[in-house]
C-alpha cells in the first residue's frame, strides 16, 4: 500500500522506505505567511515508542502508530497497527476522515483559535462552524 490514494489537500512529506512518513495538509497554506506552519494539520506514521521521556521515540517497536496532530501538541488521535503497510492504510483513512468532516478539530482545544478554525472550515468547504 502506498499513499497514491490520498484525498485533496494532504500530501506526502516525507517518507522513509520502511520507517517513518508525515503526511501534510495543504503546506501551500500553513507556509508561515498565510497562516503558521505550526498550525499545519499533519499525519505520523511511526513505530517510535509512544513513551513521553526525552528520545524515547526514537526507539523502535513492534507497534505502528497513525497519528494525526493538528499542531505540535494537539493529538486528534492514534491507532495502532501491526504493520507499516497497515498504518499507511490508517493514514489514508484518517486523511479520509478529516476531509470528510469527521474529526472535530473545533473540540480539541482549550483556548479557541477562530481564525485557524475559519481556514481549515474554508479549506474543508465547512460552512457549519
Amino acid at each position: 500500500m502506498s499513499f497514491d490514494s490520498l484525498p485533496d489537500g494532504w500530501v506526502v512529506w516525507n517518507d522513509e522506505p520502511e520507517g517513518r512518513a508525515i503526511l501534510a495538509y495543504r503546506p501551500d497554506v500553513f507556509n508561515t505567511e498565510d497562516f503558521p506552519a505550526p498550525c499545519m494539520p499533519t499525519i505520523f506514521v511511526s513505530n517510535g515508542s509512544r513513551s513521553k521521556r526525552p528520545g524515547a521515540s526514537q526507539v523502535s517497536t513492534d507497534v505502528w502508530h497513525a497519528t494525526l496532530f493538528l499542531e505540535p501538541d494537539i493529538e486528534a488521535g492514534t491507532e495502532e497497527f501491526d504493520s507499516r503497510e497497515d498504518a499507511v492504510v490508517g493514514a489514508v483513512d484518517y486523511a479520509e476522515r478529516f476531509v470528510d468532516g469527521a474529526v472535530d478539530y473545533r473540540g480539541l482545544y482549550q483556548v479557541p483559535r477562530e481564525d485557524y478554525f475559519d481556514e481549515l472550515d474554508r479549506l474543508l468547504d465547512r460552512d457549519d462552524g
